[in-house]
């Protein structure tokens, strides 16, 4: 999915001045954008304050939306680099297609995962006929600098581990979680799993104490550490836990978000991560000429084009702790 920021700034993220050290709970707000015709998303990362959460470096949470009478999803061929890409449904489906030649429909619980390495561009959309609910997450994965100019691929992975317990299923979409490990390649120390909560359940789910996480609410009502976490909402934790209470006060969908932290740090605009500001400038030019991002085909519409870079020069952040 893309960031369709036509405001779009660069923004430095990354490295470990950033990370919490100890067992949080930092409840994080969304930012409402439009996406497309037909679709807005609540933007939890990058958020003001909590930039990135192990290698996860975006995460929008769209839906559920009626889209019965609507066009749904409408994302035009745009580029990346230097990032991941997951594509996780609730609702519905959605078409890709990248200038690979990738051509495939994610469903719900099924993992799309496009590395973009050195660069891709892919668009996104509802099929039609679609179907009436579209609820889901796009979410972002940094690529650490050892990895970041692979050659771009597309995975797409229709059966994932589950983790089970009374209440619980757990299905793993990247990394390993409690000895389930998901297909999909990964790049970092890294752990990304959708949550399924019956009512009533309680339940402590088990983690890795040098990762950070946080837990998305997708769908009804949940406590995480003993705090509600309403739909849209992200709920930070921080690093040093080894287990994390769950409770569902009625059905409820969650996603938990984990990783080391992330040393490295990174430069994001648009849709592209680079390293520096020259980086990204020369990524926005390739991308406005036509090379080197390559061509989708078979999209019914035009490409889109990348905003304005800013004239000002990035400066240094300050810390968050």
């Amino acid at each position: 999915m893309s960031n369709l920021d036509r405001q779009a700034t660069p923004s430095v993220c990354g490295g470990r001045g950033f990370v919490v050290a100890e067992p949080v709970r930092e409840l994080l707000t969304p930012r409402r954008v439009p996406l497309g015709e037909s679709t807005e998303v609540r933007r939890l990362l990058p958020n003001l304050g909590r930039r990135m959460v192990g290698a996860w470096a975006f995460v929008d949470h769209y839906g559920p939306d009626d889209i019965a009478d609507e066009p749904g999803m409408q994302v035009p061929p745009h580029p990346h680099m230097g990032l991941q890409t997951v594509s996780w449904l609730h609702d519905g489906e959605v078409l890709h297609r990248d200038s690979l030649g990738s051509l495939k429909t994610v469903r719900p619980r099924e993992l799309g995962l496009m590395t973009s390495g050195r660069a891709i561009s892919h668009s996104e959309e509802s099929p039609k006929p679609h179907a009436r609910f579209l609820h889901g997450a796009q979410l972002w994965v940094a690529l650490p600098d050892a990895h970041r100019h692979v050659e771009p691929h597309f995975q797409h992975h229709t059966d994932l581990p589950t983790v089970t317990a009374p209440g619980l299923t757990a299905t793993v979409i990247l990394g390993e979680l409690d000895g389930a490990a998901s297909p999909g390649t990964t790049y970092t120390p890294i752990v990304g799993a959708d949550l399924t909560l019956a009512e009533g359940a309680e339940t402590r789910l088990p983690l890795d104490p040098d990762f950070e996480y946080a837990v998305l609410s997708m769908s009804g009502e949940a406590e995480v550490d003993g705090v509600p976490v309403l739909p849209g909402s992200m709920l930070y934790l921080g690093c040093g836990r080894t287990e994390l209470p769950l409770r569902a006060l009625s059905d409820a969908g969650l996603m938990l978000l984990g990783g080391e932290p992330f040393e490295e740090e990174i430069v994001m605009f648009w849709n592209f991560i680079a390293r520096s500001g020259e980086e990204i400038a020369q990524a926005r030019k390739d991308w406005e000429e036509g090379s080197r991002f390559g061509a989708v085909k078979g999209y019914d519409g035009a490409r889109l084009s990348a905003p304005e870079l800013p004239t000002t020069p990035l400066k240094p952040r300050g810390r968050v702790r």
